[in-house]
C-alpha cells in the first residue's frame, strides 16, 4: 500500500483540527475581556463565530482530503490505515477525544454514503484505557486548617476578573454566612475538610462562574459562585448548593460556556464529580465541545441500546404537523423527523425547517429552549422498531428511510432530551402544579421574548416540563425573531357587517401578531385558566412586547439569571 497518501491524509486533518483548536481558544480567550468590558454583545457574537468555526474549517479540509484521495476516497484498506495512524499521532494529546470526534466528521463528509463503521470510524472510545488522574493543578486547594472567612478572601484573591470589586468585604460577609447557614449548621469540618475550585472560569451571558466542592462530612459538597459585573465593579451574586440549581446551570436548555479548558477529559471529570447526575456528554455539551458531545451521546446511546430491549414507540403528546416524533421508553431523548410533507396550514418547506433548527443552535437559549445534536445516515435496529411506529414513520417519512438487512437508517434527524409535554402534565397534575407550570409557561414565553425569539406556535403542546417543573419550548418550525414581529391591538368594528364578518374585515400583515388573541388557545384547563390570564394578564397587551422590542433595538441584553431571583445576595443591583 502506497503510504504517501495515508501519511499526508492525516496530517490534512490533524493540522486543520489544530487551527480549529486554535481558532476555537482565541475566540473563548475574548469572554474575559468581554466581561471586563462589559461588552455583552461581542459576548454573544463571538459565542455564535464559535459556534461557526467547526463546519467552516471541516469544508476546507473534506475538500483538501477529496484531492489527495482523489479516485482512493472510497477505498476502505487506506481509511483503515488512516484512523490507525491517527490514532498514533493524536494518542499523547490533552484533548485527543475531541480530535478522534473531528477525524469522525471528516470520514463521514469525505467518504462517499459513509455511516456508522466501527472499523473505519472512532465509533468506541479509542483511549478509554488512557485515561490519567486528575492533575492537581487542575484546582486550587484551601486546606481544613484555614477558617472560611480566609478562604473566601483567598479565592477572590485567585480570581482576579481584572476589574476592582464592588464590595469585597460585604461579598465576603455573604459568603460565609451561606456556608454556616447550609453547611456547617449540619456538618463539622474535621482534618480531612478541604476545598477545591476549579481554575477554569465559566463565562456566559453577564455572568463568572466558579465551580469547588469542599470535602465535610465525608463527601464531597459541591457549589457555584456566580459573579456578575456592572457600572460598579464585579460582585458575587450568590452562592449555590442546590443540586437541581447546579444542573440547570449546565443544562441542555443553555447556551454552552465560554472557558478555557486545557485538558477537556478533567475539567469534565471534575464537574462530573460536582454535579453527578449529568452525563459526560451532556458536559462536553456545556462547556463548548458539542461535537464530541455528540459523539459521547451516541456512545452511551449504543450502550443503553445494547443493554435494554424495549422498542421504539410513537412520542407521547398530540401528533405534529411537521415532525414525526418518536423515543424509546427507557431511554430520555427523542428523536425528530421531517415529515415528506406537512399538515395545514403549514406551508413551509424542509430546509426552512433545518434553518429554523439551525438558528436556535446558535442563539442564546436561556434556559428555555432544548438543544438538539443533527444526525445524519441513524442506525436503528429493526427489531426494535414497533410495527405502529413504522406504519407511522412509512406514512409521514419515507423518503427518510433506508432498510438494509435487520437495520433500519434514517437519512436525518434531530435528536432532544425528551419532556412530558405541557398539554398531559396539566391534564393530569393538581391544582397547585397546574399553577406552577401555567406561571412557568408565561414565563418561559417572556424570557424567549426577551432573548429574541418569538415562539409562534404557543399551544400548549409545543412546550415541555422538566423534572424540575420548569418549561422549556421544544417546537421551532415557527420561530421568528420578535424585532421583525408587528404587535398590535384588534381594531374596534364600527357596523353591524365588520361585527359578524366570517373573517377578519381588516387587513392582516404577513407579521402581525394580535396578542389579545392568545387567550384562545394558551390554556385549556378551566380551572387555572383565569388564573393564568390575571398572572399573566401583560402577555395579551401589545405594549408588553413593544416595550421587549425597544429594549433589543436599543441594544440592551436581558440577563437570564439560572437561579431564582430571591438568592441573589443584592437582588437591587441591575446587571
Amino acid at each position: 500500500m502506497n503510504k504517501k497518501p495515508i501519511e499526508k491524509t492525516v496530517e490534512i486533518i490533524l493540522s486543520g483540527y489544530e487551527k480549529y483548536m486554535t481558532d476555537f481558544n482565541r475566540i473563548t480567550k475574548l469572554a474575559p475581556e468581554n466581561f471586563v468590558a462589559r461588552n455583552w454583545a461581542g459576548l454573544q457574537e463571538n459565542h455564535k463565530k464559535r459556534l461557526r468555526l467547526y463546519k467552516d474549517h471541516l469544508k476546507v479540509i473534506i475538500d483538501l482530503c477529496k484531492a489527495v484521495l482523489a479516485d482512493a476516497v472510497d477505498d476502505r484498506q487506506i481509511w483503515k490505515a488512516n484512523k490507525k495512524l491517527f490514532t498514533q499521532r493524536v494518542a499523547h494529546m490533552e484533548d485527543r477525544e475531541l480530535a478522534a470526534s473531528f477525524f469522525n466528521s471528516v470520514i463521514r463528509k469525505t467518504y462517499p454514503g459513509m455511516s456508522i463503521d466501527k472499523e473505519l470510524m472512532f465509533v468506541d472510545d479509542p483511549f478509554e484505557d488512557k485515561k490519567a488522574e486528575a492533575d492537581p493543578g487542575l484546582f486550587y486547594n484551601y486546606p481544613a486548617n484555614w477558617d472560611i472567612e480566609k478562604i473566601f478572601r483567598k479565592i477572590m484573591d485567585d480570581f482576579d476578573f481584572g476589574v476592582p470589586y464592588y464590595n469585597k468585604e460585604e461579598d465576603i460577609g455573604f459568603l460565609v454566612k451561606e456556608v454556616r447557614e447550609v453547611i456547617l449548621s449540619r456538618y463539622p469540618t474535621t482534618t480531612e475538610t478541604t476545598t477545591q475550585v476549579l481554575k477554569n472560569v465559566f463565562y456566559r451571558n453577564k455572568a463568572a462562574y466558579l465551580i469547588g466542592r469542599t470535602y465535610v462530612g465525608k463527601k464531597w459538597m459541591p457549589f457555584i459562585i456566580p459573579f456578575v459585573h456592572n457600572e460598579k465593579g464585579v460582585f458575587a451574586d450568590t452562592l449555590i448548593f442546590d443540586p437541581n440549581i447546579m444542573s440547570s446551570i449546565f443544562s441542555y436548555t443553555r447556551s454552552y460556556f465560554m472557558a478555557e479548558i486545557k485538558v477537556p477529559a478533567q475539567v469534565v471529570a471534575f464537574l462530573n464529580s460536582v454535579i453527578s447526575h449529568k452525563r459526560p456528554h451532556e458536559l462536553y455539551n456545556a462547556i463548548g465541545f458539542n461535537k464530541h458531545g455528540k459523539t459521547a451521546f451516541y456512545r452511551d446511546f449504543i450502550d443503553h441500546l445494547n443493554n435494554s430491549d424495549d422498542q421504539f414507540v410513537l412520542a407521547p403528546g398530540i401528533k405534529g404537523m411537521v415532525m414525526a416524533v418518536f423515543t424509546l421508553p427507557s431511554y430520555n431523548i427523542v428523536f425528530k423527523l421531517i415529515k415528506d410533507h406537512f399538515d395545514p396550514p403549514k406551508t413551509m418547506t424542509r430546509q426552512q425547517v433545518k434553518e429554523k433548527y439551525k438558528l436556535v443552535g446558535l442563539h442564546d437559549r436561556v434556559g428555555r429552549m432544548a438543544d438538539t445534536h443533527e444526525f445524519e445516515n441513524f442506525h436503528l435496529p429493526l427489531d426494535r422498531i414497533h410495527p405502529d411506529l413504522m406504519k407511522e414513520l412509512k406514512n409521514t417519512v419515507n423518503s427518510l428511510l433506508e432498510i438494509k438487512g435487520d437495520t433500519l437508517i434514517i437519512k436525518h434527524l434531530y435528536t432532544e432530551r425528551r419532556l412530558m409535554p405541557l398539554n398531559i402534565f396539566l391534564e393530569n397534575c393538581s391544582f397547585q402544579d397546574a399553577q406552577q407550570a401555567v406561571e412557568e409557561y408565561g414565563n418561559s414565553i417572556l424570557q424567549l421574548a426577551q432573548a429574541n425569539i418569538f415562539p409562534g406556535d404557543m399551544m400548549t403542546k409545543n412546550f415541555g416540563v422538566t423534572r424540575q417543573k420548569r418549561v422549556i419550548f421544544y417546537d421551532y418550525d415557527e420561530i421568528e425573531f420578535l424585532v421583525d414581529m408587528n404587535f398590535r391591538k384588534k381594531p374596534k368594528p364600527e357596523s353591524y357587517e365588520q361585527i359578524y364578518a366570517s373573517e377578519p374585515w381588516y387587513e392582516i400583515g404577513k407579521n402581525d401578531v394580535f396578542p389579545e388573541d392568545f387567550k384562545r388557545f394558551m390554556i385549556g384547563r378551566k380551572d387555572v385558566r383565569a388564573y393564568f390570564f390575571d398572572f399573566h394578564r401583560q402577555l395579551f397587551e401589545p405594549e408588553t412586547w413593544i416595550s421587549i422590542q425597544n429594549k433589543i433595538k436599543n441594544g440592551e441584553l436581558l440577563h437570564a439569571f439560572p437561579y431564582p431571583h430571591c438568592m441573589r445576595f443584592r437582588p437591587e443591583e441591575e446587571i
